[in-house]
């Protein structure tokens, strides 16, 4: 395949159905990856905990949640009081874990996944930190480690856990945190909207076109290059539009970077 510029005239436009293309979703786990368990023993020398902290891809976070789907909601508020077990205050933010007596405590909320890793609410962060404080809260949160305690608290356990995962997978991810962000602004971005602009629609089209047509992993590294270029192009967009509070143009640079994330992912399967 030719080196050439990914745009093509509007006649493509026609030759394809909209509804072909689907959104990437970047909350979805994928279902092979395997499920966390819990324990009511021990832990083994080599744990699920022990996997998570290296891997945090290797626990579906669909499944961690499925399996603390009977805990009762009632369990999950806004923290106005202290400790559940001693009584104490908390002696600094986000409250997970209290100081004085080391419980778990209910998920507040109140903690937005900007919240747990300390951070302000921008979309420019230093993801490489967040890794360190995502393993220093599985430590104290993961339920491989709190098999001893009570089934109360190890409920808390399992749910404190699954949101510093969701936070993790989140915010290290600048489409899901642009997303994320918006959320935040009580703006919901519809992922499963199709592409409107017929400019946008035929570049799509040919770019999958060009996916399809490659042969080498030297043409597909082309395509990736100039996808992972467009991904930065409209993760810089976003962020100014973010700070200007210009939410329309936000948006419209996250259905951007949707489709640039989907084809860089089919790209990455056929490397």
């Amino acid at each position: 395949m030719s080196k050439r510029k990914l745009s093509t005239p509007l006649s493509t436009f026609t030759r394809k159905c909209l509804t072909s293309i689907a959104p990437f979703s970047p909350f979805k786990s994928s279902p092979t990856l395997k499920r966390c368990t819990y324990i009511s023993s021990p832990p083994p020398p080599i744990t699920p905990y022990h996997r998570l902290l290296h891997d945090p891809s290797y626990c579906s976070l669909g499944n961690l949640r499925a399996s603390v789907k009977s805990v009762s909601s009632v369990s999950s508020r806004k923290i106005e009081s202290g400790c559940w077990n001693c009584h104490a205050m908390p002696e600094s933010a986000p409250f997970l874990v209290c100081q004085s007596c080391r419980s778990i405590q209910p998920v507040d909320i109140s903690v937005d996944y900007f919240d747990i890793f300390g951070l302000e609410k921008n979309y420019d962060i230093e993801v490489k930190n967040l890794e360190g404080k995502y393993k220093n809260w599985q430590k104290k949160l993961h339920p491989d480690l709190v098999h001893s305690k009570s089934e109360k608290e190890r409920d808390f356990a399992a749910e404190q856990s699954a949101k510093v995962i969701d936070a993790y997978r989140t915010l290290t991810r600048p489409l899901s945190r642009a997303i994320y962000l918006l959320k935040l602004e009580g703006i919901e971005v519809d992922e499963e909207q199709t592409v409107s602009e017929p400019e946008l629609l035929s570049e799509i089209l040919e770019i999958r076109e060009a996916v399809e047509e490659a042969t080498d992993s030297e043409d597909l590294n082309h395509i990736l290059s100039e996808m992972q270029e467009k991904l930065r192009h409209w993760s810089t967009v976003f962020a100014n539009a973010f700070k200007s509070r210009n939410f329309e143009e936000a948006k419209s640079s996250i259905q951007r970077m949707t489709y640039y994330e989907r084809v860089t992912d089919e790209v990455a399967k056929k490397l």
